[in-house]
């Protein structure tokens, strides 16, 4: 067994490379550019949205408050008759990034946390590169991923956005387990 705090160095370390990794695959790769579209005649939507000063949040439209106004006919007339949203209003404003690759780095370090526990707990001291990798990097697959299933399977968000998500979460726990596997404590 490996103490959480001897793998300070990995968690931190595998969440830098983790933050640039997903800042090249934002900014220089750019595959994720086709994971949301542009609302037809987008300008005569927003102006009739902008009367209801729609408070930052979820929404989903049309919306009920019960199973049984769910079964009702009027309900039922409504989702016929469209359209069905399910939308995140932001503040208004100038969008800064700030925030959020801050809570993003915060999110790899905890991710990076759950790895060295659970590599930590399986593992002892010079445990072999392969058997860290495995460890740490499949823990962080699980932390970056599997989440993401859930707004496919209930939200209809494009199963191709996921499978992308999907996917750059391997890469990050490709480059933790990596890292773990690199940085594992040894006995002197």
């Amino acid at each position: 067994m490996v103490p959480i705090m001897s793998l300070w160095l990995p968690i931190l370390l595998s969440a830098v490379i983790v933050f640039v990794a997903s800042s090249i695959i934002h900014m220089v790769l750019k595959y994720h550019n086709s994971n949301v579209k542009q609302v037809p005649n987008e300008n005569a939507v927003m102006d009739a949205l902008r009367p209801f000063n729609i408070p930052p949040g979820d929404y989903m439209l049309p919306m009920c408050s019960s199973t049984k106004e769910h079964r009702s006919p009027e309900f039922t007339e409504k989702l016929k008759k469209g359209p069905v949203i399910t939308m995140t209003v932001l503040p208004s404003g100038p969008f800064s990034m700030t925030g959020s690759l801050l809570l993003w780095f915060l999110y790899s370090i905890v991710v990076g946390v759950f790895a060295a526990y659970i590599a930590g707990r399986a593992l002892g001291p010079e445990a072999p590169y392969l058997h860290v990798f495995r460890f740490a990097g499949c823990t962080a697959f699980i932390g970056y991923s599997l989440a993401l299933l859930h707004d496919s399977i209930w939200y209809k968000r494009a199963w191709s956005t996921t499978i992308k998500f999907m996917f750059d979460g391997l890469v990050y726990g490709l480059l933790t387990g990596g890292t773990f596997g690199w940085l594992w404590p040894r006995l002197m």
